[in-house]
């Protein structure tokens, strides 16, 4: 079947340089990067091209709000470059998070790193006065190393470099709903389970406004790994911020369960059932000759008399 994706040109993109695709834009190898370019299906209208193209510059203007920071943040993938019409990124060579998840297992401790450098770097978009909005395991990539970048802001909010975080609040988007959404990440990787939140479900079809949608409608933390840390996530008067969530999961300790007793260990049981029989066995022998020895020795004294 041919690819469903044309370049800009009206090109077929072959499907075996398709990395992924969204709502309004398709992903390429090209080069050794990840090219980022404007959705163009078949049946695409000129109308809706423009539209995405419009969508991948405003990516470009919040990229280039993190590129003009003093601090620069690892946790985000690298822009390379940008072209009118696309945007050249790192290639990340494990792919995205949940496509990654459906595979493998990660331990707790690689859990918990994620979870740190996510919460490290969400602090640092929020500083760049940015709102991701669209945070989820699709949206992490991958590195050779399996350290884990943000990498599509194609929803976000750049919002002015003096707005108050803590009270900003751009048509219902706000931090907080930024960490609902990584919460909901972070149940997804310890459960295994996906966590879908829909925040326009109790919205009239003419309300674009989002709404962090009830507690008792998200999933069940109970007896989950890192549960209390993902309900503060999800309610009022859970986190204040991403540094408030980061300086939890630094506090989390994973401790390596202790060594069983060597003769606990199943190879070597056997061993010691026999070397302490043996040894049991010798002690009931001594015994027995002693005793013989000392009734020898009773005799002999009441013959002599």
């Amino acid at each position: 079947m041919p690819s469903p994706f044309l370049d800009l040109c009206g090109n077929s993109i072959p499907q075996e340089q398709v990395l992924g695709c969204g709502s309004s834009a398709v992903v390429v190898l090209r080069d050794g990067l990840a090219v980022k370019t404007p959705l163009r299906y078949r049946w695409s209208s000129d109308v809706e091209v423009e539209m995405n193209i419009e969508v991948i510059q405003r990516e470009q203007d919040v990229y280039r709000r993190f590129q003009t920071s003093n601090a620069q943040c690892g946790g985000i993938v690298n822009c390379v470059g940008f072209l009118r019409e696309a945007t050249q990124l790192a290639y990340m060579t494990n792919g995205n998070l949940r496509t990654y998840l459906g595979t493998n297992q990660p331990s707790q401790q690689l859990q918990l790193s994620w979870f740190r450098d996510m919460a490290r770097t969400l602090e640092y978009i929020h500083d760049r006065r940015v709102l991701v909005a669209d945070i989820a395991s699709r949206n992490f990539l991958l590195d050779s190393d399996l350290k884990i970048k943000f990498c599509d802001f194609s929803e976000a909010s750049l919002l002015p470099l003096d707005a108050d975080m803590d009270t900003v609040d751009d048509n219902g988007y706000t931090t907080r709903i930024d960490l609902g959404f990584l919460g909901a990440v972070i149940y997804e990787v310890v459960t295994g389970e996906k966590c879908e939140i829909d925040l326009f479900k109790d919205n009239l079809p003419s309300d674009g406004r989002a709404t962090w949608p009830q507690r008792e409608l998200l999933p069940n933390t109970e007896n989950v790994w890192l549960g209390s840390i993902i309900e503060d996530c999800w309610v009022d008067g859970g986190f204040q911020n991403a540094h408030s969530l980061l300086r939890a999961l630094d506090s989390i300790a994973l401790h390596s369960p202790s060594p069983k007793p060597l003769y606990d260990r199943p190879s070597l049981t056997g061993f010691y059932f026999i070397q302490n029989l043996v040894y049991k066995r010798s002690i009931v022998t001594m015994a027995v000759i002693l005793g013989a020895l000392g009734t020898l020795a009773l005799y002999r004294n009441r013959k002599q008399l």
